[in-house]
Parts: structure tokens; C-alpha cells; sequence
């Protein structure tokens, strides 16, 4: 490397690795240059070089990715060039073969503080611990002050390891610990709750958590009926504390937020909030509807409505790729104007388009039989569909290859922001579904066929589903927020639990407190997964000045299905001293309003969270721990935990699916003799 090097900035980055894709003759559409970033970033901060990195590659994705990093690393060097992550991992690695190099960086920086440590990487270890260095020289020993809280560390998906600031005092022998247990930011009962959760976590380091503010109202826990009815629990309890009462004054909106695991579960919340008329904004994020892979999917069903819709043509034909290149559609498009057509109309007469290559042509052509497959070219669907909305949102978002590519773009990323795109997807689903069960064909003025047509009886000439996509479209369409914000007042703000690190707000609602959901599925198989994701709502709850409200809803739809759900683990770890329970899971019917019941019951009883008492009794004392069962569809296990209650849980380890919490009521489980 030479002294006048360059750095590369992300876009610089992102024009180099796709060069490098192309040059190995792999497909950017595969491996997106962005993930494929992604995932070398994360191994050059593990200070992992190229054949490292390769030798831990197990799969035809990591192999092809660690040919990529090795491309990538030589033409950085041929261009005299280093990326961010370059900065880190060249640092390190000059520290520890230089001894000249660290002695000069010991001498210029003799006192290192760090903030966030528990946030650090590997390679941000590496250099903080060479530059403090030992106590060489002569001094009484490296002077490095380190702040951090490891029940704080949540981002061990994005390369911070926890051990850095737990084996703090192993790495440094003569360290003063000075514990910092008062909180000057919420009540006695949120602090109370937020302690006794992570106790659960046994990585960590115990501290004392205090306040010396007295009061405050108790942690309010809901167990709602569906994600709607959480949406509409939430919003009135939001209305409820800006309108304020005689006990309380009412709260500027910009006071409270909303906090989610995933950003798929602000849907519901945010179509709530616009029915409440309740101004609201997605924080570090984007509106459900505003997201990239919901545009793209939204894009295909405008293109299936209106053929004639040339911008959403447009936006899908290459999207995913399919060999149908920019020069391609700017040949149909100039053709579709000089002859009056639509895009879609050139695309069946690309023959007569000069200027288009036989391969585009063949890809153009296929593009336009999955359209005709979804349209019926003109019957709309035909006989191949069912009828219903979801099943056409689901079919298009399989048969386009749009789902595919996402899933795609997880998988070489390995990164939660792209895993993400997929729940959305499946929300896009449970988003139709929801529609076709409220919509009212009478209500569409598109399908009238006119005031004595209708009074003979005759139905509109427009298909049914094709009515009702329309119908679904325009509500997406008109879904924007038309009031303005009141500056005096903000809205109230809506983000995920990752993002409100470092954050506080007068109240917060956490909603979506499910197995599943928080934890996170992907943290089942893994206890320090399942850690980090107990500090993930300590973190939420910790946000919470004055009040805060927790939910889980009994059944929640995934992908147009409504499945029945088991409440999070984390309520029921909470303590019941501080906690107003509310089972409004089956009250009242859906018929009626939230605002029926305006001084609901407190109930201070745990009823569905209670944790395991000292002796269980009824069913769950019939399947102790070691239990040996058998499962119709899992086979063979063993009873690993059992949680009592009215619905008692049971945890198994399956020999062939591994652990699985099932509800005892209905887990049709046979002890094995």
C-alpha cells in the first residue's frame, strides 16, 4: 500500500464489487453487490482475511462469496485503495506485526477512553487493546476507561461481541469497576420490571438498579385477541394520554412511541393510528407501504389491473433480472409512442421493435405469457384462481421471482434488515386478505353497471377478484397521511426495538410480545441469541419514562393465515408487583368498540403469563422435566422446561426438530414408558 492511497466511499465500493461479480461470470442479481458488502464488512471486522474467511466457507454461497473477497481485495490493492473496513482491519493488523508502529501509537495516545463498549467488534478490540498496551515502559499499566452496559449489547448480528466488556477485568487485571445502578430516567415500577428481566440473562454482570424518583404507574400488560384489536387497544391508550385526566395532564404526541421486533408489524399499527387520526412517523425507517420490496410488489398488481399502467411496467420487467436490459425498454417505449400503444402492447410485437436483441426478445416473451398466465390476457385469471386476493398477492409474488430474490438477498447478507423484506412481503399477503374480508363489491362504483341495468339485476362487466384488486389498490393508494403534523404536539413515533437504543420517551407501547416474534424465531436454537434478545426488551423497556404498555396478541396472521400464538417468555419472567394485567383476549366480540369499555377492570391477578410456581399442579406436573414423549408430527423427545398456568407450556427437545415450545392443552403429547 502506497502513502497516497485512496478510500473508497459506499458508492465507489458498490461500483467495484459489482465489477469484480461480472469479471467471475456470476450474476449481481444472485449475489447483490450490496449483500455481498455486507457480509465481507462483517468478516473484515472479525479481521478475517480473504483465505481465512475461505477456509470457514461450508456452502456454495460462503465459497462463492469467499471467491468474491479475494477478487475484491486484489483490485482494491491494484487501484491503491481501501474501503472503511479497511481502516479497522489494516490498523490491527499493523499493530501486531509492528512493534515500532504500536510503540509510536502507545506514546501518542497515553490515556484511551471508549464509550459504548459493549458495542465493539472484534477488530475495534484488537486495536484498543494494542494501543493501551500492558504497562510497558515503565508505567504502572495500560490507562484505558471503558463505558458500557452489557445488557445493552444488541447488535451481535452486526459483529459486537459482548465478551469484549464481560472479560473486561480478564484482559485487565488491575481495573477499578465503578457501577453506575441509578437510572434518572424512569419510574420506580419500570425500573423494577426492566431488572427482574434481565436477571433471566446469565451473560452478564449484575448491578444494582435504582431511582430516587418515587411513584409511578404500574407496567400495563394486554393480551389482545388479534393484531388489530392490539393496533386498537394501543391507539386508544395513546388518545388517552394526550387527552390527559383529572389525574394526569395530557401528553404532546411527540412524547410517545410505538416499538416493534420487526418492522412487518407496523402495518396494523399504522392504519390505526390513521383511522384514530393520531399523526405518527416511521422512525430511521421507511412507511410500510413507502418500502422498496411492497413497491415492487405493488408495481406487478397495478400491471395486473391496468395493463396500460406503462410506469409500473416499467419499474418490473427487470425486477428481478431476467435479461430484459434499460436499452431494451427505452426501444419499446419509443416504439409504443410512435405507434400509440402501451409498453405492454410493444412487448407482444417486440418482433417489429428494431434495436432489440434476440435474447431480449425471448425474455420479453416470457415476461408477457406470466403476465397473460395472471390476466387470462383479457378473461382475468380465468379458471386458475380461486377468487381470493391473497391467493392472487401470494401467486404474483411467487411466479414474478420477486419473493426469491429477497430471499436470495438473505441468504448471502445473512443480514436481519434483508430478512426483514421478506416478513413484509408476507404482511403485503395478510394485508389483502384482511381487505377481501371487509370489501363490499356493492360499494365499488367501477363495478356499477348503471341505474337500470342494476335494477334488472345485471352485475357489472368488470371479474370480481379483478374489481377487488382494484378496490384493494386504491386503498393502498389513498393509505397516505393527508393532516399535517401539529409542530406543537409532533406524532408520535414508531420504530423497531433496535433503533430506540440511546432513546426516551414519556410513554411506550411495545407491542408483538409473542413466541416467534420477541424472542425472534431465529433466536430458538441458539441461548445467546435468546440473551440478546431478553436484552433487546430490557433495552425497550428502559426507554419508558413514565408509563408503559406491553401487549401480545392470542392469534396473529402471518401471510393471510391467522395462527394462535403463545405470549413471550418475557412476560411472563416479569414481576407482578409492578404489573396491571389485562386478558381482554376474549372480553368482548370485535363488533364492539374499544370505547365501550372505558374504565376496563385491572385485574392484578398473572392470568396466561404466570411464570412456574414452586409445585405444579394439573396438567403440567404430568410431564416434569426428562419426561420422555411422543409427538404425532415431531417423534420422539424429551421434556426440557414446563411452565404452569391456565395455559401451561411445555419446552421439548425433539431428536429429529430439535426444542420446541408447544401449549400443553393441545400439544398431544404420550409420556414413552
Amino acid at each position: 500500500m502506497k502513502p497516497d492511497f485512496t478510500i473508497y466511499d459506499t458508492s465507489d465500493q458498490t461500483a467495484l464489487i459489482k465489477k469484480v461479480i461480472e469479471g467471475l461470470q456470476l450474476s449481481t442479481t444472485n449475489f447483490q453487490p450490496r449483500n455481498v458488502l455486507s457480509v465481507i464488512s462483517n468478516s473484515k471486522n472479525k479481521l478475517e482475511s480473504p483465505e481465512s474467511f475461505a477456509q470457514s466457507a461450508h456452502d456454495f454461497v460462503t465459497k462463492t462469496i469467499a471467491k468474491i473477497y479475494a477478487s475484491y481485495a486484489k483490485a482494491l490493492r491494484s487501484a491503491n485503495a481501501v474501503d472503511f473496513d479497511d481502516l479497522l482491519l489494516l490498523t490491527a493488523r499493523g499493530l501486531n506485526q509492528s512493534e515500532l508502529f504500536r510503540r509510536e501509537c502507545q506514546q501518542r495516545w497515553r490515556y484511551l477512553l471508549i464509550d459504548e463498549y459493549q458495542d465493539t467488534n472484534r477488530a475495534q478490540f484488537e486495536i484498543a487493546s494494542m494501543i493501551a498496551g500492558s504497562g510497558e515502559q515503565g508505567s504502572k499499566g495500560p490507562n484505558v476507561c471503558v463505558v458500557g452496559d452489557p445488557d445493552q449489547s444488541i447488535y451481535g448480528w452486526r459483529g459486537a461481541d459482548i465478551s469484549n466488556i464481560l472479560d473486561f477485568e480478564a484482559h485487565y487485571p488491575g481495573a477499578s469497576v465503578i457501577l453506575l445502578g441509578e437510572n434518572f430516567r424512569s419510574t420506580a415500577p419500570i425500573l423494577a420490571v426492566a431488572d427482574e428481566l434481565i436477571k433471566n440473562n446469565k451473560r452478564r454482570k449484575d448491578k444494582p438498579l435504582f431511582t430516587k424518583r418515587s411513584g409511578g404507574e404500574p407496567v400495563e400488560a394486554v393480551l389482545c385477541r388479534d393484531e388489530r384489536h392490539e393496533a386498537m387497544v394501543v391507539s386508544d391508550w395513546l388518545r388517552r394520554r394526550h387527552d390527559g385526566d383529572m389525574k394526569a395532564p395530557g401528553e404532546p404526541w411527540r412524547e410517545m412511541a410505538v416499538f416493534y421486533r420487526t418492522n412487518a408489524l407496523s402495518r396494523v399499527m399504522e392504519e390505526a393510528l390513521r383511522g384514530a387520526g393520531i399523526p405518527y412517523t416511521i422512525a430511521r425507517g421507511t412507511a410500510f407501504y413507502d418500502r422498496e420490496e411492497i413497491k415492487n410488489a405493488l408495481a406487478y398488481l397495478k400491471a395486473v389491473a391496468n395493463p396500460a399502467d406503462d410506469v409500473s411496467l416499467s419499474r418490473i420487467a427487470n425486477t428481478p433480472s431476467r435479461g430484459i436490459g434499460d436499452s431494451s425498454i427505452v426501444k419499446l417505449e419509443e416504439w409504443a409512442a410512435l405507434n400509440e400503444e402501451t409498453l405492454l402492447e410493444a412487448m407482444r410485437q417486440v418482433g417489429s421493435v428494431q434495436g432489440v436483441t434476440a435474447r431480449s426478445a425471448a425474455a420479453i416473451g416470457r415476461f408477457v405469457g406470466m403476465m397473460d398466465d395472471w390476466t387470462g390476457n383479457g378473461s382475468f385469471m380465468g379458471a386458475q384462481i380461486t377468487g381470493s386476493l391473497a391467493d392472487l398477492v401470494n401467486r404474483v409474488l411467487k411466479e414474478s421471482g420477486l419473493e426469491a430474490m429477497y430471499r436470495q438477498q438473505a441468504l448471502t447478507s445473512k443480514n436481519e434488515a434483508d430478512e426483514e423484506r421478506l416478513d413484509n412481503l408476507a404482511e403485503l399477503v395478510s394485508s389483502a386478505r384482511e381487505f377481501e374480508l371487509e370489501y363490499d363489491p356493492d360499494s365499488d362504483p367501477a363495478a356499477f353497471p348503471g341505474i337500470e341495468d342494476a335494477q334488472s339485476g345485471m352485475l357489472g362487466e368488470t371479474p370480481p377478484l379483478l374489481a377487488m384488486l382494484r378496490a384493494y389498490l386504491e386503498s393502498v393508494t389513498l393509505m397516505a397521511d393527508a393532516d399535517s403534523v401539529d409542530p406543537t404536539q409532533g406524532s408520535v413515533t414508531l420504530m423497531t426495538l433496535h433503533a430506540a437504543k440511546g432513546l426516551e420517551f414519556g410513554s411506550v407501547a411495545m407491542i408483538g410480545l409473542e413466541e416467534g416474534m420477541l424472542p425472534h424465531m431465529r433466536a430458538r436454537e441458539s441461548e445467546s441469541d435468546l440473551e440478546e434478545e431478553r436484552r433487546l426488551c430490557f433495552v425497550g423497556i428502559t426507554r419508558a419514562m413514565r408509563r408503559l404498555h406491553m401487549s401480545a396478541a392470542k392469534y396473529r396472521t402471518l401471510r393471510g393465515v391467522s395462527d394462535r400464538t403463545i405470549p413471550s417468555r418475557f412476560l411472563a419472567e416479569l414481576p407482578t408487583t409492578w404489573l396491571s394485567i389485562r386478558d381482554l383476549a376474549g372480553g368482548f366480540e370485535s363488533s364492539e368498540s374499544w370505547d365501550d369499555h372505558d374504565e376496563p377492570q385491572y385485574v392484578r391477578e398473572r392470568p396466561r403469563l404466570q411464570g412456574a410456581p414452586a409445585v405444579l399442579t394439573g396438567a403440567a406436573a404430568e410431564f416434569p422435566p426428562g419426561t420422555r414423549v411422543r409427538h404425532p408430527q415431531f417423534g420422539v423427545g424429551e421434556v426440557k422446561s414446563v411452565t404452569a398456568g391456565s395455559q401451561a407450556r411445555v419446552e421439548v427437545q425433539f431428536k429429529d426438530v430439535g426444542r420446541k415450545t408447544l401449549i400443553l392443552e393441545y400439544a398431544r403429547l404420550t409420556k414413552i414408558n
